[in-house]
């Protein structure tokens, strides 16, 4: 298989569904954008080898996948079916934090990025997050787009903020506050 089909060369690329599309167009941002997300954290994952980390930032990776899938899809013209994003991986997430946030100190202030290298790129995957989420809403505005899609997201950020502060935690860092 090869990797290059010179069809974007002209600028344009092709959804799932055959629909042809600008490069530029939000659909393309989007799924982009969470691809980007999904390399950010596979180099959190590296630098990161907590055993417990590693298999939720997997699952995590996994899912990024299939929410590529969703917004890479024309919503009428796709015939794909599509692996269902599921509320229980929301709430996983948020079970997640609530297990980290019983170990780590309570937060009583804001904190500038840093504190150790993988907290430093758990903060950039987070910036990425949340720009995948505003190009998601965007789209969301006129065209169709699973909510849970945007729940996900949303709640993904709030996860790899508090994943920050415990390995900052773990590697014995000190969070550093922004001095206001």
């Amino acid at each position: 298989m090869k990797i290059y089909t010179r069809k974007g060369d002209g600028g344009e690329t092709s959804l799932i569904g055959g629909v042809r599309v600008p490069k530029h167009h939000i659909r393309i941002e989007a799924y982009g954008t969470v691809d980007e997300l999904n390399s950010a954290i596979g180099v959190v994952r590296d630098l990161y080898p907590e055993d417990h980390a590693q298999t939720m930032l997997l699952k995590i990776q996994h899912t990024l996948f299939d929410i590529g899938s969703h917004l890479a899809a024309h919503p009428e013209k796709s015939k794909m079916k599509l692996p269902e994003i599921q509320s229980t991986e929301i709430a996983l997430m948020e079970s997640e934090m609530d297990r980290m946030n019983d170990v780590l100190p309570e937060l009583t202030h804001f904190i500038l990025p840093g504190g150790a290298v993988a907290a430093s790129h758990a903060h950039v995957a987070r910036c990425i997050c949340r720009r995948a989420e505003r190009c998601t809403v965007h789209l969301a505005e006129s065209e169709p787009v699973e909510s849970l899609v945007l729940q996900y997201l949303n709640r993904l950020s709030d996860y790899l903020f508090v994943l920050s502060r415990m390995i900052v935690h773990d590697s014995g860092g000190t969070e550093i506050r922004w001095n206001a």
